[in-house]
Formats: structure tokens, sequence, C-alpha cells
């Protein structure tokens, strides 16, 4: 049976014909998955982002002379600048004590580069619990919830490729313990061939689909629900959700929904805010916020060129010195102002994707061959009509879960989480050993649901604690 006349004239208009090319093979299932599919893409746009990001001039960053420092919210060097903090912390406790503050958790990952099965969420890595990623972060969103008397709502990003795993993940392990929790499925784009700009088949039947970036989380939030259920955006309005906490599985160091961060953004009355810290080297794989003409923008450290990432004080630092780590607070009016006035731009990613063949047979590519299409949610900064930056301490809440040996692997997160919690230790009185280079020696654990800070911790255990072998208080 021949397709469908529209589906072959849709396709033909784009030059998109070839994904119809093993049609005659297909069962009806098959055909009407592959059907299904191509009714979803957008092939205007599809078209428009093959010109210009495959078959267009790479984007060219601003001129040197546009690009300064972004004024950012150091780290406290004064009691004055520390009481200030003090002050914003109050703020933000009383948004949480308010139910006005929710918790967005971007969760599409898979845990392909730790070689481990899975969504990387549900990763362990509790350096003496083995707690899994998913599991932190929830029980950090529990305790905050009970510190403050109000729930806080907690909504986490999915893809297609593991939303189901999630799910089950989540219902196996009763929730952690969250009052309300909500999983949604970001969007996906097709995968092109580099030099043709032709979509991808993945298999016969499927077309090569990946997920949208963390741009996406935009647009996702905006989506019906299950059943033309309300939007999450629709049901945080319901709940009196104003102002949300954005942050990525992969690090577990992150203070969720911190009372000072949230404080600070509503000081500022922003709509955006940003977490950041000091580079270290021009190199360093982090974005950059700084002002371009004057207005604030991230350049993605893969766009940044050398001159600019280098310049330097004459005292040495860096003049571009604020890196993204990925946490940032949206105000919910100012979401749903960009999902229906702007589009957030798409930027290409060059990957290797397998596909299917014109002999149909499937083919895994050794070097980059396709294009995938990607948003990040980094560009909204330029249209938030005020933002804020804010400095966090490197050591205290940034040791992302990346790679299964060498840097930001799982040797690494355990290492700094064991740091971290030895020196909570020692702040409320323990004594904990350290070797010369001032490491902890074995594993040290505090779950969130214990004490989320040194001050809660001080007021649980007892004075003159001697830590002598791995610990979990939990």
């Amino acid at each position: 049976m021949s397709p469908e006349a529209w589906l072959v004239e849709r396709l033909e208009r784009y030059g998109q014909g070839h994904l119809l090319r093993w049609w005659n093979e297909l069962d009806a299932g098959g055909k009407a998955g592959l059907a299904a599919e191509v009714a979803a893409i957008d092939f205007a746009q599809l078209e428009r982002l093959i010109a210009e990001l495959v078959h267009g001039e790479t984007v060219a960053a601003p001129p040197a002379h546009q690009v300064g420092p972004i004024e950012v919210v150091r780290l406290p060097q004064t009691d004055g600048e520390r009481v200030a903090l003090r002050r914003a912390a109050a703020v933000g406790g009383d948004a949480i004590a308010a139910g006005e503050v929710g918790v967005i958790l971007v969760a599409g990952g898979s845990g392909t580069r730790l070689g481990f099965e899975g969504p990387k969420g549900t990763f362990p890595i509790g350096p003496v619990s083995s707690a899994s990623l998913f599991q932190i972060h929830a029980e950090k969103v529990v305790a905050l919830s009970r510190r403050f008397g109000r729930t806080i709502p907690l909504y986490i990003m999915t893809s297609p490729e593991n939303h189901e795993a999630t799910v089950a993940f989540f219902e196996a392990n009763d929730r952690f313990g969250l009052d309300h929790l909500r999983l949604f499925v970001q969007g996906q784009m097709p995968a092109v061939d580099r030099a043709s700009g032709k979509v991808l088949l993945a298999s016969k039947d499927h077309v090569a689909l990946s997920p949208d970036g963390h741009g996406g989380t935009l647009a996702a939030l905006a989506a019906p629900g299950p059943g033309s259920t309300p939007s999450c955006l629709d049901e945080m309005r319901q709940r009196g959700v104003r102002t949300l906490f954005y942050f990525q599985v992969d690090n577990p160091l992150v203070r969720v929904a911190d009372p000072t961060f949230l404080g600070l953004h509503r000081e500022a009355d922003a709509e955006m805010s940003f977490k950041v810290v000091e580079r270290l080297a021009p190199e360093e794989r982090l974005g950059v916020i700084v002002t371009v003409d004057g207005r604030p923008q991230v350049i993605e450290y893969s766009d940044l060129p050398p001159e600019l990432a280098g310049r330097r004080h004459p005292d040495g630092r860096l003049e571009l010195w604020a890196g993204s780590i990925a946490v940032h607070i949206l105000e919910r009016s100012f979401i749903e102002r960009l999902v229906t006035e702007h589009r957030l731009p798409f930027h290409r990613a060059i990957k290797k994707v397998a596909y299917v063949d014109d002999a149909g047979q499937t083919v895994k590519p050794e070097e980059p061959n396709a294009v995938k299409f990607e948003q990040f949610i980094f560009d909204a900064l330029p249209m938030a009509a005020r933002s804020t930056v804010v400095e966090t301490d490197r050591a205290g809440e940034f040791e992302p879960l990346k790679n299964a040996v060498g840097p930001d692997s799982p040797a690494t997160v355990h290492q700094r989480m064991s740091d971290q919690f030895g020196s909570w230790l020692e702040q409320a009185g323990a004594t904990v050993p350290r070797r010369p280079d001032g490491s902890v020696p074995f594993g040290i654990e505090i779950s969130p649901l214990f004490a989320l800070d040194p001050a809660e911790l001080k007021s649980k255990i007892e004075p003159g604690l001697v830590v002598e072998r791995p610990i979990y208080l939990h």
C-alpha cells in the first residue's frame, strides 16, 4: 500500500522524501509510527535550521570590543556583606514558606559516558550509602519543605528515552517521600546528515530523533499534560508558584532552592538569575556570562575565542571569569512570556548518530556524521528585563558527574562530597582526619534528611565526636 498523499507531499516539498524509502517493507504499526513522527516535525522550521546551521556559516562571536565582564554578587568578604546575605536568605525563606517556590530538575540524559545503563539520575553516587542522584536531590526538596512548613513541588524533565524508566524508579522508591512530584517529557528534533542536510532514519520505521536541549524545558513546561491535562505552567499558576529554581541532575552538590539565592533574586526583582563560579582556566568547559554591548549574555565555551577566553586583568585574574554552573532561577511569568512571544535560538551539535544507509543496513559511524539541533536555556538571559548573577563557592556547590574516570567522575564526586561533609562535621565540633593535601581519607556522607547545613548538623551530633572510619548520618 502506498503512503497517503499528504505524507508524500509533505516530505517531497522539503526534500525529505527518502524517509519513505522502506515504506512497503513496514507492517501496519511501523507505518503508523513513522507517519506520526513525520507529522510531528515542523519541516518549515527544520528547513531554516538546515540552511543556517548545516549549510550556513558558523555563528561568529561578538566583536571583542563589545564584550565585557558582568556585574556579580561576589562571595562575602566583610561583615556587612554577610549581613546582607542573611537578609536575602530571610526573603528567600519567606517565599518558600508562602508556597511561591517550585523546583525544576532537568534529567533527560542517560549514563552512557559513565558506562551506566539507565537514566543518569538513577546513578548511585552517595560515597557511603550509594544513594542515587535522584534520591539526594529529592531528599533536599523534602528536607527544605519540612524546614519551612510548606510543600515545594518538584518538576522533573525527562526525555522520551528515559521517561518510563524514571517513572518506574521513583515509584519503586515511594517517590523518596516527596509530597508533590510531576514528571514531564522534553521535545525532540530530527538529526540530519552533516553533509547533505537529509534527515536520518534510525531504523526503517523511525526517524533519528534526539532531545532538543535544556532550552526545551520552557516549551515542555507549557505543553499540555497527558490526556490534555493542565500544563506544568498551568498547574504552577493554580498552586500560586511564582518563582522556579532550575538545575541539572548531574551535580549532587547543588543547594536546591537555596534561600539566599532566592532572596537575592527577589530583591533584584529579577526575571532570571544565574549562579556562577570563578573559571579556573581560559579553556574550562563552562559557559561564560558576559555583557555584549551592555546587555547580559552567555557565550558557550566552545564559541568563546581564545583571545577573549584568556583576557586578563593586570593582576593576572581572568577578566571574563563568571562561569555558569547551570543553576538558575526563573519567574514563571517570564517563562510564560518567552513561550508566547519569543523562541530560543537553536544551536548545532555535531555528533555520531547511527543511521540506516541506502542499502537498508544500520551504520554506526566512527566519526561525527550528523548535526543535532539544541536549545540552551541560558539564551533566555538577554530577554529578561532584569537579572542577577551570584557567585557561589566551587568546592561547596559544583562537582558534576560526567565521566567514568578522570575529572568529573564518581571518584572525584565521592571525594568532593566527603570533603564537604567532613568540613560540616568539623564546623559542628567533630574531629575528622585529613590527608596532607587536606582531603578526607574515607567516605563521609550526610543525608539531607539528617541535616541540610552545618548549623543544623551541630544540633544533632554529640560534642567531641571523633570520626575514624566511613560514616553515613541519616
